[in-house]
């Protein structure tokens, strides 16, 4: 409010006052208006907000991270067969802290960590009568409860501890065929802990695979997915390939196009797609459709796959050079079917149980 403004007021204020109040009743009014119009001119002073105490929470809060996954690898190399899956959990937990601020080099060599981690924590001894206890409890030989009990009590303190909390910090029982069962690592584990962090190439192959072994593709030496599953498996890794042409995982990737390829149109040892006389109909019927399509390599092996089951035992052996390193002359008549065929549709064969183990983990594993 201006200066003359204030006076216009106080002469207003003036010539009321002559007219109806004293003289005393003026001078008070006056003054007390006088302090409101003078308040009332002055600017605010502008409140300054600090927050020393979040600013030093945050540093505080760095440096414990810093620490934190400085010594993550140390704390995973410690995990071991007397160790909880309380343990476990703590470390996948700080995993999720330390992995988006590490570069991929460094992730992953905490991945190959976690793998060791899991082994030693799922390591067990057992004597040769509690090996036995423990494959007819795992795969429920006994299904009378007394004697599941009975088998219970016969196993080692440490399978007991790991049956009852199998499901907890991604361990499982997995069931690996020929009556061999063994503890493992969820293909989930490096899904949702570690391929979230990963570079879109490297979280593509974990996540993919980790679905795809959720469940056994092959027990023993028997496949357990239908030939479409199979064709769209081997599609999927050949499309991997392309687009992904620098992956860390690019040979286990090209490792698994030629095993599903395999799987598809050789089968596997004990069970052969064609016989030499006739093809399984539901893989005919798969290989069929893939030959109508193109620019596949799967797609190629199809179309020469249907061109090698018209040829007559003569016509294979006349136009069909194996090389030398096959030794042909040393296989069965099986054998040399299925190495004529894989040569013919220019296919490498690969078995199951043949280079890394691609089929129990969300990554190839050394076997």
């Amino acid at each position: 409010m201006s200066l003359y403004l204030v006076v216009a007021e106080l002469s207003f204020l003036n010539r009321v006052a002559v007219n109806h109040f004293s003289f005393f009743s003026l001078k008070t009014y006056t003054l007390i208006f006088l302090c409101v119009m003078l308040a009332a001119c002055q600017k605010p002073e502008p409140v300054s907000f600090q927050e020393p105490a979040r600013i030093e929470a945050s540093s505080s809060q760095t440096m414990d991270l810093t620490d934190l996954c400085q010594k993550i690898g140390k704390n995973m190399s410690e995990i071991d067969a007397q160790r909880t899956t309380f343990a476990l959990e703590q470390i996948n937990q700080d995993l999720k802290l330390c992995l988006p601020l590490l570069d991929f080099q460094q992730q992953k060599h905490l991945l190959s960590l976690s793998n060791k981690m899991y082994s030693d924590f799922l390591a067990v001894d057992r004597t040769p009568q509690q090996q036995r206890a423990f494959e007819s409890y795992a795969l429920e030989m006994a299904q009378h409860p007394t004697i599941q009990q009975s088998l219970f009590e016969q196993l080692t303190l440490r399978d007991q501890y790991l049956i009852k909390h199998q499901g907890q910090s991604y361990v499982e029982l997995f069931d690996a065929g020929e009556g061999e069962v063994h503890y493992r690592r969820s293909p989930e584990y490096l899904a949702k802990i570690f391929a979230p962090y990963l570079p879109v190439a490297e979280q593509a192959f974990i996540e993919h695979l980790a679905a795809q072994n959720q469940y056994p593709a092959v027990i023993d030496h028997q496949v357990k997915i239908d030939a479409k599953e199979i064709a769209d498996r081997a599609l999927y890794w050949e499309s991997y390939l392309r687009q992904y042409p620098q992956s860390s995982y690019h040979q286990d990737a090209r490792h698994l196009l030629n095993l599903y390829s395999t799987l598809l149109f050789i089968g596997p040892n004990t069970q052969a797609v064609y016989d030499g006389y006739t093809v399984q109909s539901s893989y005919l019927e798969e290989i069929e459709r893939l030959a109508e399509l193109k620019n596949s390599v799967v797609t190629d092996h199809a179309r020469l796959f249907l061109k090698f089951i018209e040829l007559s035992p003569e016509q294979r052996t006349a136009q069909i050079i194996l090389p030398a390193s096959t030794h042909p002359q040393r296989l069965g008549a099986e054998q040399l079917l299925q190495t004529q065929l894989a040569h013919f549709i220019q296919l490498r064969m690969v078995q199951p149980d043949q280079g890394k183990d691609c089929l129990s983990d969300a990554i190839c594993l050394n076997r």
